[in-house]
C-alpha cells in the first residue's frame, strides 16, 4: 500500500491564504477521487494556535468552501514529510527555500500560483489581511480553480508531471 501524497501550501501566517488553499485542494482530491493529505502553514508564528480569519472563512462559506484548522508555523520536519510545497509569495519561497537549503532538505518548493490556469504573469496569491472584503472574495477564487488544475496534474502524473507542467498550464 502506498501512503498518499502530501502537498503542504504555505503563507506568512497561517491564517488567510495557505489554510484557503489547503481547504480547496481537499475539496479539489476529494471531487477528483485522488487521495492527498494536505496542510498548512505559516512562515511567522505571530498566529499559531488561532483559527484562520473569519473574513476568509466568510468569503470561502459564500461560495460553499469550509476553512478550519489552527494556524502552525513551518518546521523542518513538515518540509521533509511533504511531496511538495506551496508558497503562496515569493517572500515565502525565499523563507522556505533557506529553511530547506539550511536542514538539506530537498522537496520541491514552488509557488502555488504557478499552477493557476488564468495566471496572467503574476504567480504570487494576494495577500487579503489589510484589504477589503473584494480581496478574500479573490483568494477564494484563485485558490479554487489553482487547486482544481494542481490536483488534476497530480492525479494523471504526480508530483514530477505537475512540477513540468507547472507555467504551462492552460485555462
Amino acid at each position: 500500500m502506498t501512503r498518499p501524497l502530501t502537498v503542504l501550501a504555505v503563507c506568512l501566517g497561517n491564517i488567510c491564504r495557505s489554510p484557503t488553499a489547503e481547504a480547496a485542494l481537499q475539496e479539489a482530491a476529494a471531487e477528483a477521487g485522488l487521495e492527498l493529505e494536505v496542510r498548512s502553514a505559516g512562515t511567522g508564528g505571530w498566529h499559531v494556535g488561532e483559527p484562520p480569519d473569519p473574513r476568509m472563512r466568510t468569503a470561502a462559506a459564500r461560495v460553499g468552501l469550509t476553512i478550519d484548522g489552527s494556524a502552525e508555523r513551518v518546521d523542518r520536519v513538515a518540509l521533509d514529510d511533504a511531496d511538495l510545497v506551496l508558497a503562496m509569495d515569493r517572500s515565502n519561497l525565499a523563507d522556505l527555500e533557506r529553511l530547506a537549503g539550511s536542514a538539506g532538505i530537498h522537496t520541491p518548493i514552488v509557488l502555488f500560483r504557478e499552477f493557476d490556469p488564468a495566471a496572467t504573469g503574476e504567480v504570487e496569491v494576494p495577500d487579503p489581511y489589510y484589504g477589503g472584503e473584494d480581496g478574500f472574495d479573490e483568494v477564494v477564487a484563485i485558490c479554487r480553480r489553482t487547486a482544481t488544475t494542481l490536483v488534476g496534474l497530480l492525479a494523471h502524473g504526480g508530483v514530477d508531471e505537475a512540477l513540468a507542467a507547472r507555467g504551462s498550464v492552460q485555462p
